[in-house]
């Protein structure tokens, strides 16, 4: 008998060519072949934080929910109160299981009355458009409310551009009637219009700390909009970044990242996202209330288990995800996610720690490979932006 082994299908978003003719190092995510970088990846972090980078985000996935009780279904299925959203408006939540462990984390923005769009992780795509299709079947009631689900994540790519630039680039390339809905649109907040002579849903959001937009389309129109912002961003100092930048401008935001600082094996209560979880507002149920209201309820990341935290290096060596956290030697956490800060000039980290030394300041220790490396507790994010 001969044994197969299944080797995992590669995918490609539908700007791979032009990052291939761009020259990009490629990396696997979440089975996506993405840009990890152009050239230098320092040069696109500092590019994002001075001037403009744009982002090819075409792995995430678009879920839309349709009906109703679109909201009242989101409201079951997730840990926020998606129905209190506004129309425009955007909403950051979580999808738990029932034990409170994170499935993912996710936006959702509300485009209509009875209209939904759930963006989850690249890697998680697939798990979630899974995961709310059995809790739409268990939703009471859900079929005479007409509440539908339309995975489009193979149809939509999404493109950002984010930086101090950034809205003087997208304005460059929407119709000069529609600039104005440009500079007045909110953060977590996505209105419609034509870029580049393409409708797109337009979104100011972003994962980088800094101003950004985030722009949804059809995979057949993403070429001429990515060509049409570069030729905008000419002037503007925008460069192609790939995920190397990416990760560590959302590290010195703090933003945490699915398989690093949130899992399955973690309540939000211990990774700091207790506020979102609507134990108090939200009057029906819904998954994972009970094991989240006994998680908050035995204090978890406030008086028992651990927290997450940031971490400044006091020296120049960097922290790594899974190294350990020492205090007197003995470990006390483990680091999620590290590396220098290019913008700050030290080394940070974030890691989950004991919530007896979560206080900033406490002074704490990295195991470096066999040597201890001086690390101080800060809140987090280590960098915000000036307003």
């Amino acid at each position: 008998m001969t044994e197969t082994t299944t080797v995992p299908t590669q995918r490609f978003t539908a700007l791979y060519g032009i990052h291939a003719e761009l020259g990009a190092s490629f990396t696997d995510f979440g089975g996506w072949q993405m840009p990890l970088k152009y050239g230098s990846e320092l040069a696109e972090h500092r590019a994002v934080r001075s001037t403009a980078g744009l982002f090819d985000l075409s792995h995430m996935g678009e879920i839309q929910v349709h009906g109703p009780r679109a909201g009242a279904f989101l409201d079951h299925a997730l840990v926020g109160k998606l129905s209190a959203v506004a129309v425009g408006r955007a909403k950051y939540s979580l999808i738990c299981a029932e034990d409170g462990g994170i499935i993912d984390d996710l936006i959702v923005y509300r485009l209509g009355e009875d209209e939904y769009l759930v963006v989850p992780n690249a890697g998680n795509a697939a798990t979630v458009a899974s995961e709310l299709s059995t809790r739409l079947a268990g939703f009471t009631g859900i079929e005479a409310d007409g509440v539908t689900l339309t995975d489009v994540s193979a149809q939509t790519s999404l493109i950002a551009v984010q930086g101090p630039n950034a809205e003087a680039i997208v304005r460059a390339v929407v119709p000069a009637e529609q600039a104005q809905a440009v500079t007045d649109l909110r953060y977590y907040a996505a209105v419609r219009v034509t870029a580049a002579g393409v409708p797109v849903l337009l979104a100011r959001t972003g994962y980088t700390g800094e101003d950004g937009f985030e722009l949804f389309l059809a995979n057949d129109d993403a070429a001429g909009l990515w060509a049409a912002l570069r030729t905008a961003g000419e002037d503007q100092g925008l460069v192609p970044c790939g995920l190397a930048a990416r990760d560590s401008l959302r590290l010195e935001a703090g933003m945490p990242l699915f398989g690093n600082e949130l899992s399955r094996e973690r309540t939000p209560f211990a990774a700091g996202l207790g506020g979102i979880v609507a134990l108090t507002s939200k009057e029906d149920e819904f998954v994972g209330r009970t094991a989240l209201q006994a998680a908050k309820d035995a204090g978890e990341g406030v008086t028992s288990g651990r927290r997450l935290v940031g971490l400044k290096g006091l020296g120049r060596r960097s922290a790594r995800s899974h190294y350990a956290v020492l205090q007197d030697g003995a470990q006390v956490g483990e680091v999620t996610s590290g590396q220098p800060s290019p913008t700050l000039g030290y080394p940070v980290a974030m890691a989950y720690v004991d919530v007896a030394l979560a206080e900033p300041g406490t002074r704490l220790d990295v195991d470096l490979r066999g040597k201890a490396e001086p690390f101080e507790v800060v809140a987090l994010p280590f960098y915000r932006r000036a307003q």
